[in-house]
């Protein structure tokens, strides 16, 4: 096979990834509402000054440092969804599709070995990209931003989600790697990336999702350029890190949901396209 010919195959893979993040719908940041760590004091406090309570100035509680790895217990039960599954669904059948691949890519955009995607190994490694939502967490926490502190605490309960999805997926799958060491399905790097991508693209909109998509499709072309992963596996990293990002998420206002359909035979899939209003 030429080079020219993986090339395309895998522009289609990465064309089909693209469209695969695009069910992850846009949210604006309300830690106020979300979580368990921030909550409304205002009666006791109005209580203790013998005032009369007011809504508009609710008391700000900073939760403690380490709050967000407990709240992870709660986005485990709301992990089994239908929206879930669908997404999950979704990515095994573009690891299938991709599969037949895997060999040819590998041989061909593996052996470039030309560094260019290695930088991608260290941003899609779990000591940067947990580090980096901890340090947002901690640094939102000591300014006592609960925008800041909201994004923070979903990148770091994200990224815990990912891992364990994709560790389990791993112990069950045993595929090893391209080049011979660990397991390969599916890509953790590529997981932990598109977790933290969905969920900058639900807080902040697509004019920073699309960039951090991007990151994260580079983190993704890194695994297989380093023959640590297949495109396979990739791909179902991708799903898994979409599904750990819009799980720690839910509850976040939107206005397009974009879910993937499939025809009732089975012979055809696609996206859907609905105008929701918010939660």
């Amino acid at each position: 096979m030429t080079m020219t010919k993986t090339v395309c195959r895998w522009v289609v893979a990465v064309f089909l990834g693209a469209a695969a993040t695009l069910t992850a719908t846009p949210a604006s940041a309300q830690y106020l509402n979300l979580t368990p760590t921030v909550v409304d004091n205002v009666q006791k406090l109005a209580d203790r000054a013998n005032r009369p309570p007011t809504t508009d100035s609710p008391a700000f509680v900073r939760p403690s440092l380490f709050r967000p790895f407990t709240d992870v217990l709660g986005d485990v039960r709301r992990l089994p969804s239908r929206t879930n599954a669908e997404f999950l669904v979704a990515g095994l059948a573009a690891a299938a599709g991709a599969h037949t691949a895997d060999a040819d890519v590998t041989e061909d955009f593996g052996g470039t070995r030309n560094g260019l995607f290695r930088p991608g190994a260290t941003i899609g490694g779990t000591p940067f990209e947990l580090g980096a939502a901890f340090a947002t967490y901690a640094i939102a926490r000591s300014m006592n931003k609960p925008g800041a502190m909201s994004f923070g605490s979903d990148l770091i309960r994200a990224q815990v989600i990912a891992e364990l999805l994709t560790v389990g997926v791993k112990q069950s799958a045993r595929r090893a790697r391209p080049e011979g060491s660990g397991y390969s399905f599916p890509s953790g790097h590529t997981s932990t990336a598109f977790a933290s991508a969905t969920v900058i693209q639900r807080h902040y909109g697509w004019k920073f999702g699309l960039p951090a998509y991007a990151v994260a499709s580079y983190v993704a072309a890194s695994r297989v350029e380093m023959r640590k992963h297949y495109l396979s596996d990739v791909a179902f990293g991708a799903a898994i890190g979409i599904v750990a990002g819009r799980t720690v998420t839910i509850g976040h206002d939107h206005k397009f949901n974009l879910t993937p359909i499939g025809s009732a035979d089975g012979a055809g899939a696609g996206l859907g396209l609905t105008l929701v209003g918010k939660k």
